[in-house]
């Protein structure tokens, strides 16, 4: 994460925040590790919501995944967060 945050500072960006959905740390975790992610937002609800209270609390201009996005999950998430979600493959390959 911190060579991401270079790679978003050599372009312009301020980090605002960090936020990194870990699974398997806790029991209902750990049960749920063999299960795929949400396929329409990468993270779980709780995180989302997280993400939510970061990006509205910063004012962000956008929030940044190391995951690439599908279009769906760009959309979904955009709509979730309230501002535009990106992964970083986009703001390193707009040079």
């Amino acid at each position: 994460m911190d060579a991401a945050v270079r790679e978003m500072t050599a372009h312009g960006a301020q980090v605002v925040g960090r936020i990194v959905q870990r699974r398997g740390v806790s029991d209902g975790g750990a049960r749920k590790m063999a299960l795929p992610y949400s396929s329409s937002t990468l993270l779980s609800y709780g995180k989302v919501r997280e993400a939510a209270a970061l990006c509205q609390r910063t004012g962000a201009d956008a929030a940044v995944f190391l995951a690439p996005l599908t279009e769906r999950q760009r959309r979904v998430l955009t709509r979730m967060l309230g501002c535009p979600a990106v992964s970083l493959a986009d703001i390193v390959t707009t040079d």
